[in-house]
């Protein structure tokens, strides 16, 4: 055989081990790269599904319909006044625990909408959040789950004081700012 042959079956087999190695490692480096994306989202999702690729098309899924958001920062007045505000839930809690972590609830909620982020329904708001906000999420779960306890069921005042801590998670992210004046409530 000719030079140029040997050259083109090298060629070819350097093309095939490449080939072979992207299809063995390109899945190792999306779960990567969803993992830092997702966080502990990410294995809540995976753990919820039986089928790991299902569970992975769905968090890629999530990131595509994220890129379509028209989402935004809040302007340093903005902040300053969602902040106020969270200081007065947290204020009010302390003779109205129940109003209180409503409007917990709507501030949050409001926040959210001001940014961009839909708000018509739970499941959509955990989807497009747990891109950008993954860290806080099981706050915003365990809130939402409080708030949301069937009328029959007791909420006392320390249940409600909890979901005002993890609304506090969320509230924190959304709007970009520290901890130190937000802690009223003691964690």
């Amino acid at each position: 055989m000719s030079t140029a042959v040997w050259v083109i079956i090298v060629v070819i087999a350097i093309v095939v081990v490449a080939a072979v190695v992207a299809f063995l490692v390109w899945p190792m480096l999306r779960r990567q790269r969803l993992r830092r994306t997702f966080g502990p989202e990410y294995d809540r999702t995976i753990e919820e599904s039986e089928d790991r690729k299902a569970a992975e098309r769905e968090l890629s899924e999530r990131e595509r319909r994220h890129a379509k958001l028209r989402l935004r920062e809040l302007s340093d007045d903005e902040k300053r006044v969602y902040t106020t505000r969270w200081v007065e839930v947290q204020e009010r809690f302390i003779d109205d625990p129940s109003g209180a972590l409503t409007e917990a609830d709507r501030l949050v909620t409001t926040i959210m909408s001001e940014r961009g982020y839909p708000t018509e329904n739970y499941e959509q708001q955990i989807a497009d959040l747990s891109v950008e906000h993954a860290a806080p999420l099981g706050h915003y779960r365990a809130a939402h789950e409080i708030v949301t306890r069937p009328a029959e069921s007791e909420v006392s005042t320390e249940d409600r004081r909890t979901a005002i801590v993890h609304y506090r998670e969320l509230f924190q992210d959304l709007v970009g700012v520290g901890g130190q004046e937000n802690k009223d409530v003691k964690s």
